[in-house]
């Protein structure tokens, strides 16, 4: 990695990843993609009181934090039982082991579950089931997950998205910044430690500038780097041909997954 500038996404976990960038003789720059993330008040309640009434058919689970702090929301107002009655009456999907133990601790056994831990994967094993007709409310994160929402439109579902947090943009400067850096090539590699650092990106590409040389520049010259299989899977999506990831979804494994790359 000797010479090579890194950018990183992230707003945590910095300082171990510059110092294993710079062991490598790489230099790390800072680009926080993340935004700003909060747990809803008062307005997830109502939402989730929407979804007590609208008993769905089927529910899907994308993060271990998401099937949590439902939970901590539905005890907090009282309403844990009729939101665990709701879940049970309801097919569950779940995305990611992480997703699944969550559940667990609450009692509840998923009817489909991502293998891999990428919605890919979890429509793979969504394909068996019916869903004309169906309601269905997905539990995301941040990203919005349009493979999965068109899934299910496509199959004659009604679609509800639940968010449980909400998520304030990062700083449009840095974002503009980062494209900079990227389509003038003065960066190596850009590592992304979550799918919404690349939405973020890339919608603000979309919006603010021009994809075409943002694709381009990390078909050839700048590698992207993502920290794990749903990070991966976003940059896919958004339309990264060439995106490489640890076999283990650590930090610290990227950045030294990105070090072989350079190497070879």
């Amino acid at each position: 990695m000797r010479g090579k500038r890194v950018a990183l996404c992230a707003s945590r976990k910095l300082d171990e990843m510059t110092t294993l960038i710079e062991k490598q003789g790489g230099t790390a720059v800072i680009r926080p993609a993340q935004g700003t993330v909060f747990l809803k008040g008062s307005e997830l309640s109502e939402e989730m009181r929407a979804i007590i009434m609208m008993r769905p058919d089927w529910i899907v689970f994308t993060t271990g934090i998401g099937v949590e702090a439902l939970w901590k929301t539905a005890e907090r107002e009282g309403i844990a039982v009729e939101w665990k009655r709701v879940i049970e009456n309801a097919d569950i999907a779940a995305r990611g082991y992480k997703t699944v133990a969550a559940l667990k601790n609450i009692g509840v056994i998923p009817t489909a579950v991502s293998e891999d831990g990428t919605t890919k994967g979890l429509i793979s094993a969504l394909n068996a089931y019916d869903f004309a007709g169906k309601s269905v409310v997905a539990q995301l994160y941040g990203d919005t997950a349009p493979v999965l929402k068109q899934f299910f439109l496509t199959g004659g579902a009604s679609y509800t998205e639940l968010f449980p947090y909400r998520h304030v943009a990062p700083d449009h400067e840095m974002l503009e910044t980062l494209y900079n850096e990227v389509v003038g090539r003065k960066i190596d590699a850009v590592c992304f430690t979550s799918a919404i650092q690349v939405r973020f990106f890339f919608s603000f590409a979309r919006e603010k500038q021009d994809i075409t040389p943002l694709l381009e520049a990390f078909c050839t010259d700048v590698v992207a780097c993502a920290v794990g299989k749903v990070t991966k899977e976003a940059l896919e999506e958004e339309g990264v041909s060439r995106v490489i990831a640890p076999e283990h979804e650590r930090m610290g494994a990227m950045i030294v997954t990105l070090a072989r790359y350079f190497q070879q």
